[in-house]
């Protein structure tokens, strides 16, 4: 039986559901567009930006932060609900790690904490890809935009930081990590994206863990995700869920912060 690219079934989730979120993207001309990318999932231009909330405005609540949220219904196959942390995220995200910024990013993806323990509402799923073992984890919280706006910054500084490093799990196997570039949509009001990868040669053959780790501004809330696996991951799968996940919490935001 053949099989659909996961980036092509999100692609088509994308046309059936963009209109009922009220988002209209201005067109990107076709000639910008890298050829092969699903046309619902193609970058669109930049959206305006999203002033943050007034001084005094109540922060979403816990049922507004679950609604932004980006859930299996959404992506279709091959996705479904978890079931349970992927054995990687012990063997390998709980290393020990040098420069210092490098032991962050891992600490960072491990607790699901990209923004810090300071943030504020959140709410946090995760999917996996049943077909190619990979695993998606989404959350969204309520985020001053100065603090944000750190978290932004120190990603963006990683592929420079963290080019290179080693990493020494609790069995003592060493990982060669690499942190580079991922680019992203122009969604939110401000947006930045890693592709993490730890290499190492257990006795069981090479093991290779992948992991795109991307968060996006909208207001003075915020989304972060991170894909991962030790089998294919797909850029074009972190793109898209980050596109429709921020035109979701725009319109989560619209509908104003005392109703769902």
């Amino acid at each position: 039986m053949s099989r659909t690219p996961a980036c092509v079934l999100l692609g088509s989730v994308l046309l059936l559901i963009t209109p009922a979120c009220s988002v209209d993207w201005p067109e990107t001309p076709s000639a910008a567009v890298p050829p092969g990318v699903p046309t619902a999932v193609r970058s669109p231009s930049p959206s305006p930006s999203l002033s943050p909330s007034p001084a005094g405005a109540p922060s979403l609540t816990k049922a507004q932060t679950e609604a932004a949220l980006i859930g299996e219904s959404d992506l279709g196959e091959p996705w479904a609900p978890t079931e349970g942390a992927a054995t990687w995220r012990d063997g390998v995200l709980k290393a020990v790690a040098q420069p210092v910024e490098c032991q962050r990013l891992l600490d960072s993806v491990y607790t699901d904490e990209l923004f810090g323990t300071a943030a504020g509402t959140r709410a946090v799923v995760a999917l996996d890809d049943v077909w190619d073992g990979a695993q998606l984890r989404y959350q969204v919280v309520t985020q001053h935009p100065a603090e944000a706006e750190s978290t932004l910054a120190w990603l963006r500084s990683l592929p420079r930081k963290c080019a290179t490093f080693a990493a020494t799990t609790a069995q003592g196997a060493v990982r060669e990590g690499q942190v580079s570039g991922l680019e992203l949509p122009g969604i939110g009001d401000a947006r930045q994206a890693v592709r993490l990868t730890l290499t190492g040669e257990p006795a069981e053959g090479e093991f290779t863990l992948t992991l795109d780790v991307a968060a996006v501004r909208v207001g003075d809330d915020a989304l972060a995700l991170t894909n991962g696996g030790v089998g294919a991951v797909s850029a074009e799968v972190t793109q898209g869920v980050a596109e429709l996940g921020a035109a979701r919490l725009a319109e989560v935001r619209e509908r104003g912060r005392t109703e769902v």
